[in-house]
């Protein structure tokens, strides 16, 4: 599994100002769609291509267009669907899952209690979106649901990264490459990421 720390300083920007506390929920929304954007433009650089030969308003041109793999983002609710705007805007043909968890306060572990895919989510390349990759426990979860749906090939994108969230993916699933924007010192007693933005969904919706 290779982890891929996206450093452009666009997504480095971007984060900054989503770390704010003083970072309001409109602004806050609008730069996780646009970091995942940015992201996805790394997380999809292996597609492949073929070429065509397409006609110009100036003659005939040999050009490529992305050929053979179908993508599917699969948002972790609720946060991950800060991050489908930008995805989608950039991909807009790819098919969408959703897989609902929230974590246990006490014990810190995942709590599933919605799981809804596209019926050829086997046939897909799954991209899976969180923008917090904290215990790590969530995203093996949701990678360990695609696994048994069927899917072969799955990507882990998010925003900010603990160690401890990484090492967990790389013990359940080394094959899975992950793509963050920055990794952090680690999480504190409640399992926050520290210093993290906070939490993720609450700053998206403005429930706190």
């Amino acid at each position: 599994m290779a982890v891929q720390r996206i450093d452009h300083p666009l997504v480095q920007h971007k984060i900054t100002l989503m770390r704010d506390k003083m970072t309001g929920p409109k602004e806050f929304r609008e730069l996780v769609a646009e970091t995942a954007m940015l992201m996805c433009y790394e997380a999809t650089r292996d597609l492949p291509t073929k070429e065509i030969e397409i006609a110009t308003p100036m003659g005939v041109a040999k050009s490529k267009i992305i050929s053979g793999r179908k993508l599917a983002f699969v948002p972790i609710l609720r946060a991950g669907l800060g991050m489908m705007d930008g995805l989608m805007t950039l991909v807009p043909a790819a098919k969408v899952g959703h897989i609902g968890l929230f974590r246990d306060t006490k014990s810190h572990e995942p709590v599933e209690y919605y799981v809804k895919l596209p019926e050829d989510i086997a046939e897909r390349d799954v991209i899976v979106v969180d923008p917090m990759l904290a215990t790590g426990h969530s995203a093996v979860q949701a990678i360990r649901i695609l696994k048994q749906a069927g899917v072969a090939n799955v990507k882990f994108m998010c925003i900010i990264a603990s160690p401890e969230g990484i090492a967990a993916m790389q013990a359940a699933y080394p094959e899975v490459d992950i793509y963050c924007g920055a990794e952090d010192q680690g999480l504190n007693a409640d399992a926050y990421i520290v210093p993290g933005m906070g939490d993720a969904g609450d700053r998206i919706f403005g429930t706190k």
